[in-house]
């Protein structure tokens, strides 16, 4: 059995809930050029094919000990086509046609992200091109299918009837000229990027690991998980490093073990800092597209994207250093999330922080030659609004404050419910004299099955459920006793710090 949250986790159950009790773990293409020969000269390049619109790459903790971990891939070249396919040889087959264009390249739909890049406008074509020039625009053309080039243009021979002049090829529009707009991933993460910093978290026995953090305000304060800055908290050495490589030395303001999240304040802060716009997580919906940017083993300033897949998702999740574990009512997204991302931003399409990325689900600890294993679609982050709460409470006083029943509940997963043990920790009352549970006329083995409208499976659920409230907040519990259903108001307590 476990207290719900009354600082009785020694007595705890280690089950979890039915959804992964995976801890948070903070952390620990290429482009070919397609083959092609020299034409001959003197034939007329065929007009090529519309290259296709590049699509973005979609790309995402560490630290030390067994927690849940928080990963690029591109497509492979085209070739021109089956060799059936080929021209004939011999003089006449130069210039070779284009080869098709790629089927994803028709402009049958725009992109989710922005809409596709338009291509260059071709001039007229000179009866006297060199053969040197069209075999190149094909190649131009192949290349431009796979990278995601917006077109070409190629000059022709100097002087009239001479083929040994200089020959040009260009891409329409270089990546500097290259303009990504507000609503595209590229966009928000070239905003975002800035605002984001990998930690650096060391032991004073030389131990650590990789996490992420954002940057809370303009004072320096940087939001990221506990389990990220747990193992330097007390006489380690803390850095955060920007995108543009500044690193800065950086100590913990506070940290919440139980909501999993901590506040650092950047020492010697530098000017201009620029916080992340905190979005509403209340307003979320299942589906909409999410952007997660991290250090996934180590690899700083990775972008990542996806949807929500599930929300008000129970999730217990530990730090590797102790028997305590955090509960989350979270965000569960299918952005990859790999150790190393803890602690980073959770965006909207908008830019907007929705969440803390903290825990991932995963089967199994890896093959072999792996100590921690990767995403596989099931990764899950603390709602922002509670994350804002707990954040000013830290900044505030150091330390977090919970919001109680005053009730211990036992930990069994999927057991129809939160059912309040017999007793609480140490030989205590499992429900706390004259708290709020007793004032709401809650006993000993009563089953809580609803709290507010929310269903409760478990007693990770509830608490996950009470941790998204403030203290003096006023909640129904649906409860059962001797079969019968009853229901029953009450008004949160409070405890101070982590037990």
């Amino acid at each position: 059995m476990s207290t719900e949250n009354e600082g009785n986790e020694g007595n705890t159950v280690p089950s979890v809930p039915s959804v992964p009790s995976v801890p948070p773990v903070p952390a620990a293409a290429p482009e070919g050029t397609p083959p092609g020969g020299l034409p001959a000269a003197g034939a007329t390049p065929a007009p090529p094919a519309d290259a296709p619109t590049a699509q973005f790459p979609a790309a995402a903790a560490h630290q030390s000990g067994p927690e849940p971990s928080m990963p690029h891939h591109e497509q492979p070249q085209q070739p021109y086509g089956p060799p059936s396919q080929q021209p004939p040889a011999g003089p006449a087959s130069w210039p070779p046609p284009p080869p098709a264009v790629p089927s994803y390249a028709d402009g049958g739909g725009t992109p989710v992200w922005g809409a596709p890049a338009a291509a260059e406008p071709e001039g007229p074509r000179r009866r006297r091109a060199s053969g040197l020039i069209a075999a190149v625009a094909a190649a131009a053309l192949v290349a431009g299918g796979v990278g995601g080039a917006l077109g070409y243009w190629a000059a022709d021979s100097n002087g009239s009837g001479s083929s040994s002049g200089s020959t040009t090829v260009a891409a329409s529009n270089s990546p500097k000229d290259f303009k990504r707009e507000a609503g595209t991933v590229a966009g928000v993460a070239a905003n975002a990027l800035p605002s984001v910093v990998t930690i650096d978290a060391q032991s004073g026995d030389g131990e650590g690991g990789t996490g992420t953090g954002f940057v809370y305000d303009k004072e320096g304060h940087i939001l990221t998980n506990n389990h990220v800055v747990a193992s330097a908290a007390d006489n380690g050495q803390l850095t955060a490093t920007f995108s543009d490589g500044k690193k800065y030395d950086a100590e913990v303001v506070g940290r919440a073990q139980g909501y999993d999240v901590a506040v650092l304040k950047l020492k010697n802060a530098p000017d201009g800092l620029t916080p992340l716009p905190l979005g509403d997580s209340e307003k979320v919906a299942v589906g909409d597209s999410t952007i997660a940017i991290g250090a996934p083993f180590g690899l700083s300033n990775t972008v990542t994207t996806g949807i929500i897949s599930a929300k008000d998702r129970p999730v217990a999740s530990g730090d590797g250093s102790s028997n305590k574990n955090s509960y989350m009512s979270a965000l569960q997204t299918d952005a990859s999330i790999n150790p190393g991302n803890s602690g980073g931003p959770l965006l909207d399409a908008g830019g907007a922080v929705i969440g803390i990325n903290s825990a991932i689900q995963s089967t199994s600890g890896g093959g072999a030659g792996q100590s921690q294993a990767g995403s596989i679609g099931l990764g899950f982050a603390i709602p922002v609004n509670q994350a804002k709460n707990v954040a000013e409470q830290l900044i505030k006083t150091g330390q977090p404050v919970y919001p109680v029943i005053g009730a211990t509940v036992t930990m069994e997963e999927k057991t129809g419910g939160a059912t309040i043990s017999d007793q609480g920790a140490a030989g205590t009352p499992a429900v706390t004299p004259n708290g709020p549970a007793a004032k709401a006329g809650l006993k000993a083995g009563d089953v809580i099955t609803k709290f507010n409208d929310t269903v409760v499976e478990s007693g990770p659920t509830l608490i996950g459920e009470i941790w998204t409230h403030k203290p003096g907040d006023k909640v129904t519990l649906t409860y059962k006793r001797d079969g019968k259903t009853a229901t029953a108001e009450l008004v949160l307590g409070e405890r101070k710090g982590d037990s």
